[in-house]
């Protein structure tokens, strides 16, 4: 099954190394971009809708059927912000996007990008890993063929990438060391983008994916090796 990806975030850092690899893939035949900027790429593939308001979809949804994936890399900061706002921006947002593409893609795998240290239970101290487990639960509850969770934790950017977070210049060189020590938290965004290929095409037990999932997943779509039933 050849697919056909709707990505959110382009202009992030993640979206944009997800995009790369699907934009790569002879596995993905469509790619669909739908974010408030230009993602700044050409490509046959490559189709993008520039859309200011996700809060309200009205004007694009009926260009966002006929899709078999969607990789959502949109995401916000926590930093500064109270709960209320953030939740707006996370759960709110990414759960009416959902809303929208759920009955016009019914046979649509969703990838949700959360982050490591996000917590399912809702018991965590930290504001914003209750909010994104809470966003990861509603989402597996929607209804999709299929809808997996991606905990990413540090991620080297692929070379050329255009959008990546300033501060990580400061930290891409130690890479190899904290890939060496620290393989639960580490990984590429290559590696993120392979993942979700292959879960979309072959599915997963697990539904929410650590780093070390992303990783053996990844190796696997490398080799094109059989469908993957591993837990």
């Amino acid at each position: 099954m050849k697919l056909r990806v709707i990505v959110t975030g382009t202009t992030g850092m993640v979206g944009e190394g997800v995009l790369l690899e699907c934009l790569n893939s002879p596995e993905v035949e469509q790619v669909l971009s739908v974010s408030r900027k230009p993602s700044g790429r050409q490509h046959p593939k490559l189709r993008e809708i520039l859309h200011a308001d996700f809060q309200d979809l009205t004007p694009i949804q009926d260009q966002l059927a006929g899709y078999n994936a969607c990789f959502f890399c949109l995401g916000v900061s926590s930093m500064g912000m109270k709960e209320p706002e953030y939740r707006r921006l996370t759960y709110d947002l990414t759960l009416h996007f959902a809303h929208t593409l759920l009955p016009r893609n019914p046979g649509l795998t969703f990838c949700y990008v959360s982050g490591a240290g996000t917590d399912g239970t809702l018991q965590s101290r930290q504001m914003w890993a209750r909010v994104k487990g809470e966003t990861e639960n509603a989402l597996q509850q929607l209804g999709f063929q299929d809808a997996y969770m991606f905990r990413p934790g540090f991620m080297k950017a692929t070379p050329g990438q255009q959008h990546v977070l300033s501060y990580y210049k400061y930290f891409d060189w130690l890479y190899p060391v904290l890939r060496a020590v620290t393989p639960k938290y580490v990984s590429t965004l290559a590696e993120v983008g392979q993942a979700m290929i292959r879960v979309a095409q072959h599915g997963y037990l697990r539904k929410v994916l650590e780093v070390p999932d992303i990783v053996a997943l990844a190796n696997l779509q490398q080799r094109q090796g059989s469908p993957v039933s591993e837990g």
